[in-house]
């Protein structure tokens, strides 16, 4: 079975699956597997834009919506898991995952699924420490601090997935694993992004959520986004008993733009027997049902249960028999049902509707699933926990005589997006550098019909590990370093594109690496060096140095790639 894996999305589903297909006809394969790392934008219409955490000037409606409404279909089964670009009061609908449109399905906050039984793994969102420990407790309209805290990582979906006991085919993040840098080639990474090189000596670049599900889940593949740079690394971990040491195949790629490692192609092995269809896990789902009691809605702080006297219970791995239960709670078919239903309106490009406000609808497919397994809806449970307080805050408001007055979309933060963030992370994302720039692109150039020229680059995925140090490291539970021979690597395809067709002005991508956000208070900037950089118009420009990304800071002052 061959999988392509594709790093952000930003919504260009019609570039990716027009590059699928030119990779198809030429290198003449079939591509069964389509697997995206984050950022994936799955704008309904204008109401999910002012949703996503992006300045409104980079807020575009991009191809989605098309999918959507049924004006076309995903020629390829996709799956995703959600980044820190999203719609997000679209996937909140599914916590547990679902059907974003026909063929395209979300994985939700945490998740494992199966395809030609293929075990594929994912945790949505990216990491930062002071939301790690609260509940999914955010609820459309979302505040500036809400529209961002909802796609961050929380430890309960990390819990869960700490449960796994079976062995894990792929596995997928938008953030890169704590630590992963020290297994590929450091010096090619802080090559090509050199604003990294602090974080990456220092070893706190990265998710150490997603740095433990690594030593704990011991994939065979761990895909990843989110840095905009395709990098390669091979873990081997320590051996457990008897058994044969597992090896990690670890890569992360690029956003879809021309020029850019944005897309993979590898070949894994199907188990005979297994469904053409897409399959829920049924050890994924029997945790699921174990840890439902452990859900809260609040934003207060949740500590994992753990082996002391404060817990009466805190291991949750399941057994067979749970598992069973599950398969007979389903009828005994694991297939993933195929009932995606349109829950709002899409996007009319013939009528826009610009003043639409955000939708928060309950999902039918989520209703039916926790119905079926006896699960909790979070999200309608963190609705009704959001009207309550509304409604207290209310009520205070009218004893108090306040006249106030709130803002009719308080997830509209556009007003705001032009505010200095201290920890923006500052990639090369500007449209004309990346038209321009060849990026280390090495092959052929062809013209189609069109004339269209396009460089093409296709290699083995055998050199993207081939040539990492001499040496493969081997990841202990500690995460320690230590030197070992690994060469074993299947064969696959890369591909090294530009987009085949041309994108017009209102499909610009987004240079989210660039954005400035809201923080209050507003930061000071603060020259970093003497020199001084004058523009066109007279105004000096600051130079900003990249600051440490994924440690905690309890100021507001904070945002992602």
């Amino acid at each position: 079975m061959k999988i392509a894996v594709e790093g952000c999305c930003h919504g260009e589903l019609d570039k990716i699956y027009e590059t699928i297909r030119y990779l198809e006809d030429r290198e003449d394969l079939k591509v069964d597997l389509l697997l995206c790392c984050g950022d994936f934008q799955a704008v309904r219409n204008e109401g999910d834009m002012k949703c996503m955490a992006v300045p409104t000037k980079y807020r575009h409606m991009q191809t989605f919506y098309k999918y959507y409404s049924g004006e076309k279909k995903a020629p390829i089964l996709t799956i995703f898991i959600g980044g820190n670009h999203e719609a997000s009061n679209h996937l909140q609908e599914l916590p547990y995952g679902g059907w974003v449109a026909p063929n395209i399905y979300y994985m939700g906050y945490a998740g494992v699924v199966r395809y030609k039984g293929i075990r594929i793994g994912g945790l949505s969102g990216i990491f930062k420490s002071h939301d790690y420990s609260k509940g999914h407790y955010e609820f459309p309209p979302y505040s500036p601090e809400t529209l961002r805290s909802v796609y961050h990582v929380r430890s309960i979906d990390v819990f869960k997935l700490k449960q796994i006991q079976m062995p894990m085919d792929v596995f997928m993040t938008h953030d890169w694993p704590q630590g992963i840098y020290h297994y590929g080639c450091m010096q090619e990474l802080i090559r090509k992004k050199k604003f990294l090189q602090q974080e990456v000596e220092s070893s706190t670049l990265g998710s150490p959520a997603a740095a433990e599900l690594l030593a704990h889940l011991k994939p065979s593949y761990w895909f990843s986004a989110h840095l905009h740079v395709k990098f390669a690394a091979h873990v081997e971990h320590e051996a457990q008993g008897h058994n044969t040491p597992r090896t990690t195949k670890f890569l992360s790629l690029d956003k879809c733009l021309p020029h850019r490692d944005f897309l993979q192609v590898l070949e894994l092995a199907e188990r005979p027997g297994s469904s053409e269809q897409l399959e829920y896990d049924p050890e994924w789902l029997a945790i699921l049902k174990a840890t439902d009691s452990l859900q809260k809605v609040s934003p207060s702080i949740w500590l994992p249960p753990e082996d002391n006297a404060l817990h009466a219970k805190w291991d949750f791995t399941v057994a067979e028999a749970d598992m069973m239960e599950v398969v007979s709670d389903l009828g005994g078919d694991l297939c993933v049902p195929v009932n995606f239903s349109l829950t709002v309106p899409s996007y009319d490009p013939i009528h826009p509707q610009p003043y639409t406000q955000p939708s928060y609808r309950i999902n039918p497919q989520t209703t039916e699933l926790c119905a079926t397994l006896g699960l909790t809806d979070i999200y309608a449970q963190a609705g009704q926990t959001s009207q309550l307080r509304q409604s207290a805050r209310r009520e205070d408001e009218d004893n108090l005589g306040s006249c106030e007055e709130f803002p009719s979309n308080p997830a509209d933060t556009s007003e705001l997006s032009g505010s200095y963030n201290p920890d923006e992370i500052s990639i090369e994302d500007d449209w004309d550098k990346d038209k321009g720039e060849e990026d280390g692109i090495a092959g052929e150039k062809v013209t189609d019909d069109t004339g269209l020229e396009r460089a093409v680059g296709v290699e083995e995925i055998d050199r993207e590990y081939s040539s990492l140090p001499s040496g493969s490291q081997i990841l202990p539970h500690s995460l320690s370093t230590k030197a070992e021979v690994v060469n074993q690597s299947p064969g696959s395809l890369s591909l090294q594109l530009p987009l085949p067709t041309q994108s017009t002005s209102q499909n610009l991508p987004h240079p989210e690496l660039q954005e400035e956000w809201v923080t209050q208070p507003p930061k000071v900037h603060k020259r970093c060096s003497d020199e001084k950089d004058v523009g066109k118009d007279g105004t000096i420009k600051i130079k900003r140095r990249n600051q440490t990304i994924y440690i905690a800071k309890q100021d507001d002052g904070y945002e992602e790639n």
